[in-house]
C-alpha cells in the first residue's frame, strides 16, 4: 500500500537533511495579517476618539456618573490625567504591536489576541452583570473590532506567517 504522506526513497540527501546555506523562500504576507494589523490600528483610532470625547465631556461625566457637582480646575485636570495618560500609553503600545504584527512577530500577535480576548470577556461580563449596555455608538463597534482582530490573527495563514523560518534564526 502506498501512502501519499510517506517520503520517497529516492529523495536527494540535500532535501532530506537540509542544507545550511539553503534559505527558505520568502513567504508572502497573508491578507489575514494585514487585516489584523489594520483592525488593531482602527481599534487604536477608536480608543483615541474615546479619550478625546472623554476629555471634552469630563466635567459632565463627573457630574452624571459620580454625582460630583463642584470641582476645582486642578482636581478636574488631575483626575482626567489619571485616566488619559495611561490610556494614551496603552494606545501607543497597541500601535507598536500593530506594526510588529504587520512584520510577522509571533509574540505580538499572541499578545494582541490575549488583549482582545480579555476585552471581549470584560464586555460580556459587564453586560451580564447589567453594568453595561451594548450600544452602536461605541461599545458595539469596539467589541466587533476585537472579534474581527481575533478572527484575523488566529487564522492558519497568520499563524504560519508569524512562525515562519527566518534568516539568521538559529
Amino acid at each position: 500500500m502506498s501512502d501519499a504522506r510517506k517520503r520517497s526513497s529516492t529523495e536527494p540527501l540535500e532535501r532530506l537533511v537540509g542544507r545550511a546555506d539553503a534559505a527558505e523562500p520568502p513567504m508572502k504576507r497573508p491578507a489575514a495579517v494585514t487585516m489584523g494589523a489594520v483592525l488593531v490600528v482602527l481599534r487604536v483610532l477608536g480608543g483615541a476618539i474615546w479619550l478625546l470625547a472623554l476629555g471634552a465631556n469630563w466635567r459632565t461625566v463627573l457630574a452624571d456618573e459620580l454625582d460630583v457637582v463642584t470641582v476645582d480646575a486642578d482636581t478636574l485636570n488631575a483626575s482626567l490625567a489619571i485616566i488619559v495618560v495611561p490610556g494614551a500609553v496603552i494606545l501607543l503600545v497597541e500601535l507598536v504591536l500593530a506594526w510588529l504584527i504587520f512584520l510577522g512577530v509571533n509574540w505580538a500577535r499572541i499578545l494582541v489576541m490575549i488583549f482582545a480576548t480579555l476585552s471581549i470577556s470584560g464586555s460580556f461580563a459587564a453586560w451580564w452583570a447589567g453594568d453595561q449596555e451594548l450600544h452602536l455608538d461605541f461599545t458595539l463597534v469596539t467589541l466587533a473590532l476585537d472579534i474581527l482582530v481575533m478572527l484575523a490573527l488566529s487564522s492558519r495563514a497568520a499563524r504560519a506567517y508569524a512562525r515562519r523560518p527566518r534568516r539568521g534564526a538559529a
